[in-house]
Formats: structure tokens, sequence, C-alpha cells
């Protein structure tokens, strides 16, 4: 594509969400993150609990990670994500959790709400929610009973399922009577590149499959579709999970999804990449192994590379 703006949709939570649009925002994309609403605990939580709101969290961050590094941004990026100490009944609460419940109180508008917050920090690209209703995960985990360790158990909420300790073998969303975001759905239909990953696998990135409008945008968009995979597994939700099992388990929820490209760390390949190219090749999709991770040995992102690998996906083959 010469002569305009490529148009960027990255989809997530959490620290996953964060460390794609920290990479995504130093390219000239328009840039669009849509976000899970899903959080039940910490600051979140409470002020879902007490005020009927969406969990502000994950939507904080993914603002955070659009600062610029300039001295403004550095700084409200700073202030945004600053959690109170003390004793009191504001320990734990984080500033900018309030400031977009209050933001969502004074305009009844979720969507404006985060853009004027947007605005104030001088992000680089736009946040929105990926639906309009609180959600509640639940998911089948194998392994909690120890009389019958194959049976399967229903737990609900993400805190939980993300610490429930047996094997996930799926996830679903409560309510089945949820409003979508109009404007998370148009993001997906009219971009040119969709990221979906890294993260929680469970419960920051499956969940966007889970929203069936959101999943049609997926299935009926003409972006080229790009699946981040992570750097390792993670405690309580992937335990023992190499890089083709979180593409397996991805495409047993959403068999359906037209990838474009499975990027993967060089470092998740060493032992070959046979199991993962033949997985992708059944969904019509290129691996793509690049080195995207940290030099410190931490399985953390660094933004400069993936950013780089970002690059090379949107100026490559395949892409619209």
């Amino acid at each position: 594509m010469t002569g305009t703006t490529q148009r960027v949709t990255a989809l997530g939570g959490g620290h996953g969400l964060y460390a794609s649009l920290a990479a995504l925002r130093r390219l000239p994309v328009d840039l669009t993150a849509v976000v899970t609403v899903a959080d039940d605990g910490g600051s979140s939580g409470r002020l879902r609990s007490e005020f009927g709101v969406l969990p502000p969290g994950d939507l904080r961050m993914a603002l955070a990670a659009l600062c610029g590094d300039d001295e403004w941004g550095e700084t409200w990026a700073g202030v945004l994500q600053h959690r109170f100490a003390g004793t009191g009944d504001m320990r734990g609460h984080v500033v900018g959790n309030l400031l977009i419940v209050s933001l969502w109180e004074q305009l009844g508008d979720h969507v404006a709400a985060l853009d004027w917050v947007g605005r104030l920090l001088g992000a680089r690209g736009r946040v929105l929610p990926m639906a309009l209703t609180p959600l509640d995960i639940t998911a089948e985990v194998r392994g909690l009973d120890p009389d019958d360790p194959d049976a399967l158990t229903t737990v609900r909420g993400q805190v939980a399922v993300a610490s429930a300790g047996g094997a996930i073998e799926s996830i679903a969303l409560l309510p089945d009577e949820l409003r979508p975001c109009p404007e998370a759905l148009a993001a997906v239909r009219d971009a040119d590149l969709v990221v979906l990953g890294p993260g929680s696998w469970f419960t920051s990135v499956l969940p966007h499959l889970m929203v069936p409008s959101l999943r049609h945008a997926l299935l009926e968009t003409s972006a080229h579709l790009v699946v981040v995979l992570n750097l390792a597994p993670q405690d309580g939700e992937t335990d023992g999970y190499a890089a083709a099992d979180h593409l397996a388990v991805l495409l047993d929820h959403a068999p359906d999804l037209p990838l474009g490209t499975v990027l993967v760390d060089r470092s998740e390949t060493v032992g070959g990449t046979g199991e993962l190219a033949a997985l992708a090749d059944k969904c019509g999709a290129r691996v793509v192994v690049a080195d995207i991770a940290r030099d410190d040995g931490t399985p953390r992102h660094d933004p400069v590379k993936l950013a780089a690998a970002y690059a090379d996906i949107l100026a490559g083959p395949g892409s619209r």
C-alpha cells in the first residue's frame, strides 16, 4: 500500500497488549486497540463491583502504552499507572482507573471518555473496549477434582480462571446477551492489519473470539490477520505449552479464523517449526520467526524488535 496510512487494529489485554501497542505506536500507522473487559480483580474489580462499570484496568494499560517517549508522554503515563499505597480505602486503586470511571460518569459514553483520556495523554492511537457490557469468563478446567482427575470443572471469573491450577480445556463468556462496541467492530472491518496476541491466552486473547459480532468482523475483514505467540508458558493458564500448543488452542476455539501470519520468537523454535508450520499451513498462514524478545533473558517482548517485525509484515507479501 502506498500513498495512504495503513490502519492497524490490535486485540488483547493486559501486559501482552501493552507490549504490542508499545511496538506499533513506533510505526507510521493509524492505530486502534480493542481491549478485553472481563477483569474482576484488583482495583478494576472493585470499581466494576461498586459502580457497575466496565473494568478499566486493561483499557488504562493500553492508553499508557500509547504514550510517547517525550516528557509529556512519560509523565502522564506515570500518573495514569500510579497505584496508591497506604492502609485506607484507596489502597491499591490506580489513578488511571479512577480517571476513566470519572469520565464515564461525566459523559455517559464509554468510547467518548476513552477518547478524552487519549487526548490528555497525547496517545498515539485509539483505545476501545471489545464490548460495552462487563463480561465474565467461564472455563472448563480438567484436573481440579482429586477423586476424578479427568473430570471437567466449570470455573467463573478472570482471576479464578487464571489461577485455577488445572488444564483449561475451553472458555466462554457471560452474559450471552452482550452489547458489542460498534467502533471496535468497524476498526476490525476497516483495518489493513489486525494483530491478535500476545498475552494471557485464555483470559486476554481468546475472549475476543468469543464475542459473536467481533468474531464475525474478524471473519469478514479483508485485513491481514497476525497472531503473535507468547514467549513462554504462563503459570496457571498455559503450563507446559510450546508455541504450537498456543496456536492449536486458538484454532480449537476458532477453526475458521483466516490467519495470514503466525509470528513467533526464534527462542520458541529451537527444536524446529515442523508442528507449528503444519498447523499454520492448515489455515493458510505462514510462520514468521523473528528475534522479538528482550535481551535480558526475561520472557518479554522488546518493543523496538517487535516494531521491526510488524513493519516487515506490513510491507511483506500477503498484507493489504
